[in-house]
């Protein structure tokens, strides 16, 4: 969440100051989303929220359990939080805009539509939870594997490709971007909804679809948050995180090399569920270290200001940016961000943005408030 709202410091504009820098290079590639194949530090943002939604669910549930809930009403409870996260969404996507923008791509609207399945999953054994994961996996694969890939030369040329990315070959063509099954099933049902114009296809690629194989995100996540509820030692819990992070890895990797399913974070596709569930089981193991091992807990307390009020954070950052930005120079000089050189005024500016936000948070969790859904 700090990663996000952070804005990546203006790394690219940096980056472009040092053409010849290789860290500057490396800088601005993982402060950016990958163009279509592959994974930067950037990508893991959004695994690493809906890992952690599955993370605290046996939590939840167990805490629900011992006050005595009723499945009913742990149900209505799921649906209300289901329900209210598309909203929250959809609004957030239509605050600049002169009506409302029916779409789902926004990782609330993600969460949302994949939490009623990721919470069946969670409600039943670790091996109903394994095969829903893997089902739905499966699904989306044989959805977009069984999809044709012939395309017009006229129907290519329309679709635009980042940074001049070549269209994927072979098997792989069936991920290429807006002309796969995701895709065209948006043009269908993103139609439905009162719109403007007739939508054709999301620019950056990304999709309605790409909850189906995010329930296997947050899927994985509670398989997480139940091992770390065992009675296992710290260090036991921390190898075995790091055991299943390097295998998800290693899977991943593999599956994509082999020519299976290529690795796109856009598409959130199989390949990509299993490395970025690597990922994010490694950086988890580091914290369990960290923490509860070494004990070094004054070091999370930024973190924990943050993790307690997600949405909050979330929800600052979308709507108040601009207006934090503006109201920093009108109230303090107007060349406030220029005073580093022109070079380094996206880094003061996105900083500045951080750390008021941070400073709401800090101020919120003084005063024990904080917002769920």
């Amino acid at each position: 969440m700090l990663l996000m709202a952070s804005g990546g410091l203006g790394m690219a504009t940096l980056a472009k100051e040092h053409p010849d820098s290789n860290l500057w290079r490396w800088l601005e590639k993982h402060t950016e989303h990958a163009p279509w194949v592959g994974c930067t530090l950037w990508d893991l943002i959004q695994p690493a929220f809906m890992f952690m939604v599955g993370v605290a669910l046996p939590w939840s549930l167990a805490k629900r359990r011992e006050r005595g809930e009723s499945v009913a009403n742990m149900w209505t409870h799921a649906w209300l939080r289901s329900i209210t996260l598309i909203a929250l969404a959809i609004f957030l996507s239509s605050a600049w805009s002169p009506r409302t923008q029916w779409v789902f791509t926004n990782v609330l609207a993600q969460i949302g539509l994949a939490y009623p399945i990721a919470f069946w999953a969670a409600m039943n054994t670790p091996r109903a939870q394994w095969l829903t994961a893997g089902g739905v996996l499966a699904l989306h694969w044989l959805l977009f594997a069984l999809y044709p890939t012939t395309q017009t030369p006229l129907e290519w040329e329309a679709m635009s490709v980042p940074h001049g990315e070549p269209l994927l070959e072979g098997f792989a063509a069936h991920w290429n971007k807006h002309v796969n099954v995701a895709a065209r099933l948006d043009q269908w049902f993103l139609n439905q909804f009162p719109r403007e114009t007739p939508f054709v296809f999301n620019q950056g690629g990304y999709t309605t679809l790409n909850a189906l194989p995010s329930v296997a995100t947050i899927i994985f996540g509670v398989l997480a948050g139940q091992w770390m509820r065992g009675t296992q030692s710290m260090q036991r819990k921390a190898w075995g995180l790091l055991g299943v992070g390097l295998l998800c890895l290693v899977t991943g990797t593999l599956i994509d090399a082999l020519g299976w399913c290529p690795i796109i974070k856009r598409l959130w596709t199989p390949s990509w569920t299993l490395l970025s569930t690597g990922w994010v089981c490694g950086l988890m193991a580091f914290f369990v270290w960290l923490l509860e091992i070494k004990q070094w807990r004054r070091l999370a307390f930024p973190l924990i200001v943050a993790g307690l009020n997600p949405i909050t954070l979330y929800v600052l950052w979308q709507l108040s940016a601009g207006f934090i930005r503006s109201n920093l120079t009108r109230h303090l000089h107007p060349d406030l961000f220029l005073l580093l050189g022109p070079a380094y005024e996206a880094m003061l500016q996105r900083g500045s943005v951080l750390l008021v936000i941070w400073l709401i948070l800090l101020w919120m969790y003084r005063q024990r408030c904080f917002i769920r859904i």
